[in-house]
């Protein structure tokens, strides 16, 4: 199935989601949408794929124009969309998610459904338990759940939006498996949208780059990743620095921490964390990290062990008892945790002073959004609503949410979905906390110590280019701290995998 989009134009207000945009999609061949954040990737494809209709242009399927009011629309074409955010629901079973999308039925045909699951899932190597609820299963394995409901709907041109964030390795290499025999051997269309260059580079046949709503370039892969930077952000860019920091006293303690869960206990766990210093937490999804950086902001129950920020006891304390003392959390889920849709970025930030008055000052809290937009580069109003941005522009609004004159600061993903200019960006902006101690915008009379940060992620570069230390767990456990400087991304995957280091 060949399909065409022909100057498409997709307009918020005065914003120029895709400004005319032309591509052409072949069968058998993935092709890569790069672009920075905000250039229009995600706008342009939910346009195709019926979630959004275009101001303007269209879209020809075969030689024929189409016009889509609705994804069941696009899906009848042949045309689904996997979301960055899995589309589905967490508190169902597998089996329940996938047959939603084609059993319409009152009493829908289950051993019909499962015969079908599993034939698929044998198909791509998918193992999912038809019974297990989703909310237990992990990103990688939602993505699974969902490229089986939208095969079983038969579609030949399959979207992905940033697939890759927040998945582990392992899964990622699954996924580009099954990416590339849907096209060499089904003769399906992939359409991979990305802002990851290495990415592009060993999974697409070609590759279309937008920035700002308009195609800057297009090119045949193998291309030098110089032309591609180029075409995304118009010039190349300077490698990341980092300043190195004497650090402070101890910000954080940890002694034989345990954090008992459903699917694992994190046992055991010994850490200090001194001030102005960057811990990175590595491992597999699910190995423990996430309960362990939880337990450290009062989100998740400790059963043994103490927790200390400074010269404070705060085992069992609650997350605004940690919040006062100095400690932040920022989530990986943007709308899920970190912030609330149906919000403006007004509401957030008048949400978020939580020693302002008890009537707000909306004139006063738009002033303060107009301020903070500016400053961490939003691309959004005062008035716009968290949902209506961008992933990378809702990361940027938690960031610029999180309180000054912090002692300790907790992320999960800090740069998911974001392209290399602005991770680099918010790693300034990161940094520039454990310098001062505060967060660049906010002014302070009195010295406090600098920010301590430990942060989660599942690229280990960005780990070993960021982190002072790097600790890993491995079911439930965590090893013992190593020097960034020297070690290396092989180290780290033999003890992510549960091995001794290398040699």
């Amino acid at each position: 199935m060949r399909v065409e989009l022909v100057d498409i134009r997709k307009y918020f207000g005065p914003v120029r989601a895709n400004d005319g945009v032309s591509v052409t999609l072949e069968p058998g061949v993935v092709c890569g949408l790069l672009g920075e954040n905000g250039a229009g990737k995600t706008t342009l494809m939910k346009c195709l794929s019926g979630y959004q209709t275009p101001d303007g242009g269209t879209i020809l399927v075969d030689g024929k124009p189409v016009s889509f009011t609705s994804p069941a629309e696009a899906i009848r074409h042949g045309i689904g969309m996997l979301h960055q955010d899995p589309l589905d629901f967490p508190q169902m079973r597998v089996l329940d998610n996938f047959l939603l999308a084609f059993d319409r039925r009152l009493i829908p045909d289950r051993r019909r459904g499962q015969a079908l699951l599993q034939e698929l899932g044998t198909r791509f190597q998918f193992d999912l338990d038809p019974d297990a609820e989703v909310a237990s299963l992990t990103i990688g394995e939602r993505q699974q759940l969902e490229i089986l409901r939208l095969l079983a709907l038969g579609a030949r041109v399959i979207i992905l939006d940033e697939p890759t964030t927040g998945i582990s390795a392992p899964q990622k290499a699954q996924l580009f498996a099954t990416l590339r025999r849907l096209t060499e051997e089904e003769g399906r269309s992939v359409v991979f949208v990305s802002h990851k260059l290495e990415e592009v580079e060993e999974l697409c046949h070609q590759v279309t780059v937008l920035r700002h709503g308009q195609v800057t370039g297009e090119a045949e892969m193998p291309c030098p990743v110089d032309r591609l930077v180029e075409m995304m952000f118009g010039r190349s860019l300077p490698p990341a620095e980092s300043v190195p920091v004497e650090p402070g006293q101890a910000a954080l303690e940890v002694e034989g921490l345990t954090v008992p869960s459903y699917l694992l206990t994190v046992e055991g766990v010994n850490l200090q964390v001194r001030a102005g210093e960057v811990i990175g937490l590595a491992g597999l999804e699910g190995s423990g990290q996430r309960l362990f950086l939880r337990a450290c902001a009062g989100l998740e129950r400790v059963t043994a062990g103490h927790v200390r920020v400074g010269e404070q006891n705060l085992t069992g304390a609650s997350y605004r008892r940690f919040l006062e003392s100095g400690v932040a959390y920022l989530p990986a889920g943007r709308l899920e945790e970190g912030l609330v849709a149906g919000l403006t970025l007004t509401e957030h930030f008048a949400l978020g002073e939580r020693k302002g008055p008890f009537f707000i000052n909306w004139a006063a809290a738009g002033e303060q959004a107009a301020e903070r937009i500016h400053h961490f580069n939003i691309v959004g109003r005062p008035d716009t609503m968290v949902e209506a941005l961008s992933g990378g522009n809702q990361q940027r609004a938690m960031l610029a949410l999180l309180p000054p004159k912090l002692k300790v600061l907790l992320m999960e993903h800090p740069t998911r979905g974001l392209d290399i200019e602005s991770a680099n960006w918010i790693w300034r902006q990161l940094l520039a906390r454990r310098e001062e101690g505060g967060d660049g915008v906010h002014p302070f009379d009195e010295y406090i110590p600098s920010t301590a940060i430990l942060f989660i992620s599942a690229d280990l570069d960005e780990i070993l280019e960021r982190a002072d230390r790097v600790v890993v767990f491995f079911g439930g456990h965590m090893s013992a701290p190593l020097e960034a400087r020297s070690t290396t991304v092989e180290q780290l995957g033999y003890l992510i995998a549960g091995k001794e280091v290398a040699e």
